[in-house]
């Protein structure tokens, strides 16, 4: 099976980090945000990626092209300008890379990628959260739902500390309390390639348009996950994310 990516916007929220580089290349703990997701679909055997690229997309490919020299030892011959490399690369990754170009929109982005799908079954996330669904799981609540597009739906807790208050007087305070209840869209998909009919051209956001008439129609299911996830939409994410990490408690690393 494989899994598509979306690494193409902006990331205007993050542009602390972004006006250098591509969102999904943003570090976490020293590897980009994108290779901890691809990470992840690897434990559950998805080893075949389909990167949506646009923004500052050919950092992407330079980071794939030379991705041996980062993962490996290597002995340069200068003078028979020979590269040796001394073990094989830990991934058994195949990466496809596609410019979707700089202002499509998320939907117009899969659409364009729909020649390298064909007509199987396939993941589709955003490069920029991170989660420790279980994807064998999800992909088979999919396979069961019989529909054409199931969306894995968190419960988030709320942002801000709550306070309950009797007159003048807090009689309670609560740092991480529970959110309102809602669910809302964490990114990941499985989709059935007949999903892609439901977008039209570039300017086509997967998440109004397309989503919409999928409920609508009874083709959208909802497999609800009540482990972690958390996107990396601003400085203050990237910063809780790599703390994690460096703590060696990312909740996320499931390799």
């Amino acid at each position: 099976m494989k899994a598509v990516i979306l690494a193409g916007g902006f990331g205007s929220r993050l542009s602390e980090e972004t006006h250098l580089r591509p969102k999904p290349m943003v570090e976490i703990g020293g590897k980009p945000i994108l290779w901890h997701i691809m990470k992840n679909y690897s434990v559950f055997g998805i080893n075949e990626f389909v990167i949506c690229c646009g923004y500052k997309g050919y950092m992407i490919k330079e980071y794939f092209a030379n991705y041996a020299l980062h993962a490996s030892d290597v002995t340069f011959d200068l003078s028979n300008r020979n590269m040796t490399f001394h073990n094989g690369s830990p991934e058994s990754w195949k990466v496809t890379l596609v410019d979707t170009g700089e202002h499509t929109a998320t939907g117009g982005r899969l659409k364009r990628i729909a020649g390298h799908i064909g007509n199987e079954t396939f993941c589709f996330t955003y490069g920029d959260g991170l989660s420790n669904v279980n994807m064998s799981e999800l992909i088979s609540y999919h396979r069961g739902s019989k529909r054409l597009a199931t969306v894995t739906a968190v419960q988030p807790p709320g942002r801000f500390g709550s306070l309950s208050i009797a007159g003048d007087k807090v009689d309670a305070f609560k740092e991480k309390p529970d959110g309102d209840g809602g669910w809302i869209n964490a990114g990941f998909f499985v989709l059935e390639p007949g999903a892609l009919n439901y977008i039209d051209d570039d300017s086509t956001v997967w998440e109004h348009g397309p989503s919409e008439r999928l409920a609508r129609d009874g083709q959208l299911a909802a497999y609800k996950h009540s482990g972690y996830w958390h996107a990396m939409d601003t400085l203050r994410d990237r910063t809780q994310l790599d703390a994690l990490w460096q703590s060696g408690k990312a909740p996320w690393k499931l390799w």
